[in-house]
């Protein structure tokens, strides 16, 4: 194969990788809220993760999940920026509103901003394990690849998290927002500085 030919090829890969990492764009960007819950931080997070995917294309194999593979540049990005200690923002609630549904024979609707400080108490690997079955549409062996723990780690944090959900919500017990909010802020921070600087040990599930 000539030096044209060869260039040419190479040309064809940039721009097939393009175009994969350009449709994953609005589920990164998705994700990133999910995570952060602040727009600006999401939209920093996405463009930090596309110029590292860019710089490491050629470590993508093709014919695997683009979106996986970026996911996890995001979360490890997301992380970095944990340990910096630049979180100051909230949970998306739109996004935990497609998460959690209320039970068919609740009566009362549940207002959006307490399912929201309900999502806030959950412990973080727990929170990211829900957001990315319940909301991203991960499978749990996708999810489980993306956090680095095992499927069945995976699948045990989603239906803890689900069902601390539907207890607090069904005993009333959700967070009143005059005193938790702020302190529930803080205590993620410190959860995610734990996790965030276990890896590598056994994952909590």
């Amino acid at each position: 194969m000539n030096k044209g030919s060869s260039d040419s090829g190479e040309r064809r890969a940039g721009e097939g990788f393009k175009r994969e990492l350009t449709a994953v764009i609005p589920h990164l960007r998705a994700f990133a809220r999910g995570l952060c819950g602040r727009p600006d931080m999401a939209d920093d997070l996405v463009q930090e993760t596309l110029l590292k995917a860019w710089a490491a294309r050629e470590r993508f194999e093709p014919g695997t999940s683009m979106r996986a593979w970026t996911f996890v540049i995001l979360r490890n990005a997301y992380l970095t920026d944990m340990r910096r200690a630049r979180f100051r923002g909230e949970y998306d609630e739109g996004l935990a509103e497609r998460i959690l549904t209320a039970p068919a024979d609740q009566e009362d609707p549940i207002h959006l901003g307490d399912l929201h400080r309900a999502l806030q108490t959950l412990p973080p690997e727990r929170r990211e394990a829900l957001l990315l079955v319940g909301a991203g549409g991960f499978s749990y062996e996708e999810a489980a690849e993306i956090c680095g723990c095992a499927v069945g780690t995976i699948k045990s944090r989603v239906g803890r998290a689900r069902a601390a959900l539907s207890a607090m919500i069904e005993e009333g017990k959700i967070p009143r927002r005059d005193i938790s909010d702020v302190e529930a802020h803080r205590a993620i921070l410190d959860e995610l500085e734990q996790v965030s600087g276990a890896e590598g040990s056994t994952p909590a599930d």
